[in-house]
């Protein structure tokens, strides 16, 4: 267990006047939601962000003139009802555009797969690839579904030392076997039960390697592709939705809510080290040499940037720290940004704007080739035909871009931060040309619309956003890095706490590590 023993709060001796009863470090969407909730209490919250905008990894910059750009969280889900209705994000400018069709898959053959919101129809393309497919996949739709409720209903709630015993009251024993699957299974192993047409495993367990250390057959991708349906838009269970306004909108909303509540946002201040004395927290010193006391602090940063930049060598027990250490944080995904100025013209497709234009578009032709994406990652090498999940939102949200003008957004995968020749920055150029011609193969008009591009390899996360080894989950999502094994929301330094996405429940846009964090501290 990575928690440790409550310990009543207290007021340090060095900050017996300070002007907050909080700092949280990082304006993260996490760190934003535990400083609204503190706020909510009556606590005087500061909240110190590094950049000159908010948001973390879920921000919306303005990348080239006109063009206001997802830069690296592109889709929301995940973010708790709870949360949206407690700090009344909707009052501050939080909405969603549901997605429909959730995905279109092109495949070599020259045949494409939709899944909609509506049920029948995704039946119907369904079974233009199996009707035996067909008949399984709205008992499929239905078991993901209940398990990924029961599991939701935990999120917003300490990690339980045992989640299989924490979700039997809830499920049917069928549904508990597979729930029990999913946790350690391998993607392709799940959905081999339920399907025998490669094409629709293909779509479906694309979801199961974004943000993965991990192939098709790896154990534990299964649970990624659960994470990733835990969520809801619209009511619907597992639908994903582009924000208007975009990603930026939803930090925007909270620290909204959270002025509301009396809380004070800094940017452009870069926190250098938490003040620590007698085992207890009692501020921060900025990287200007400013010093900023409180008895709480609160870090939406990553375990190993807080525990080992931040805290003072030798302060943490050494067994803490060695853990701290092993914990795994390399990330293998990268993120092209690209500014279009015409439609693109899908090849399986052709015309004007239709539907594959408004899904989320997968590149991701066969199970063998995500194999062989994952074996050069594995080997230390960007993938030479890596899975791509591209979007474009100003089918959505036309004002992101200048008219006429649209957006696609790429998450790449698989790109090793640690890469067994050479560096990224001399990589960077040739990989983003590679994905290019990828898509150009689908897309045979992208370069004669190209007008801008931004790519962001795991390195360029880091350094961009401070997640460390470019990990967009704050540290691996495996069975060993998951619930109670993930990093508690308390430190053994009193007072000071974690709140961000290393923290159970993990990544993604979600805010219940942030929630959780908060509701700690209030008791």
């Amino acid at each position: 267990m990575w928690c440790v023993r409550p310990i009543p709060l207290k007021v340090p001796p060095s900050a017996t006047n300070p002007s907050f009863d909080a700092i949280v470090i990082g304006g993260g969407h996490n760190g934003l939601i535990a400083a609204a909730y503190l706020g909510r209490a009556g606590r005087r919250v500061l909240v110190v962000e590094k950049r000159e905008l908010i948001g973390g990894c879920c921000v919306t910059e303005e990348t080239w003139p006109g063009f206001r750009v997802n830069t690296a969280a592109y889709l929301v889900s995940l973010l708790q009802p709870r949360i949206i209705e407690d700090l009344e994000l909707a009052r501050h400018g939080y909405a969603v555009l549901p997605k429909d069709p959730a995905f279109f898959s092109p495949f070599p053959d020259g045949r494409c797969l939709f899944m909609w919101q509506d049920a029948a129809r995704t039946l119907a393309e369904v079974a233009k690839f199996s009707a035996r497919d067909a008949q399984a996949f709205s008992k499929y739709e239905h078991n993901l579904e209940r398990i990924a409720g029961a599991f939701a209903s935990t999120l917003m709630e300490p990690p339980p030392a045992d989640i299989v015993a924490a979700l039997a009251p809830k499920l049917t024993a069928e549904e508990l076997k597979s729930f029990e699957k999913l946790l350690t299974w391998s993607v392709m192993d799940f959905l081999d039960e339920w399907f025998e047409s490669p094409e629709i495993k293909v779509t479906l367990a694309t979801d199961g390697f974004i943000g993965a250390n991990g192939g098709p057959r790896s154990p534990g991708t299964a649970y990624i592709l659960l994470h990733h349906m835990m969520g809801m838009v619209g009511g619907k269970r597992g639908l994903w939705g582009f924000v208007q306004g975009g990603m930026g909108a939803i930090p925007n909303a909270i620290a909204g809510s959270a002025r509301s509540y009396g809380a004070e946002i800094r940017v452009n201040a870069s926190v250098s080290r938490i003040l620590i004395k007698n085992n207890e927290a009692y501020g921060v010193v900025l990287e200007n040499g400013e010093e900023i006391a409180a008895p709480l602090v609160i870090s939406d940063l990553d375990p190993p940037t807080t525990y080992l930049k931040l805290v003072e060598k030798g302060i943490l027990p050494e067994e803490f720290t060695a853990r701290i250490a092993r914990y795994r944080t390399e990330g293998t995904s990268m993120k092209i940004n690209l500014g279009l100025n015409g439609v693109p013209e899908f090849r399986s497709l052709p015309g004007g704007a239709g539907p594959q234009h408004r899904a989320t578009i997968h590149i991701c032709p066969s199970i063998e080739y995500v194999e062989a994406a994952w074996a050069d990652a594995r080997e230390g090498r960007p993938s030479r035909s890596p899975l791509l999940e591209m979007t474009i939102p100003t089918m959505y949200d036309p004002g992101l871009a200048p008219r006429g003008h649209h957006i696609m957004g790429v998450f790449l995968q698989y790109a090793p931060y640690t890469l067994r020749d050479g560096n990224w920055d001399d990589l960077r150029e040739t990989v983003t040309e590679r994905v290019l011609d990828l898509i150009e193969e689908e897309i045979p008009n992208l370069r004669k619309i190209l007008v801008h591009r931004q790519a962001l390899t795991p390195v360029d996360l880091e350094r961009k956003f401070g997640i460390t080894g470019g990990n967009i989950f704050h540290g691996e999502l495996a069975l060993d890095q998951m619930f109670a094994a993930r990093p508690g929301y308390r430190s053994p330094i009193q007072g000071l706490f974690l709140c961000g996405s290393g923290t159970h429940p993990g990544g993604g846009v979600m805010g219940a590590c942030g929630y959780n964090c908060a509701r700690e501290i209030l008791g």
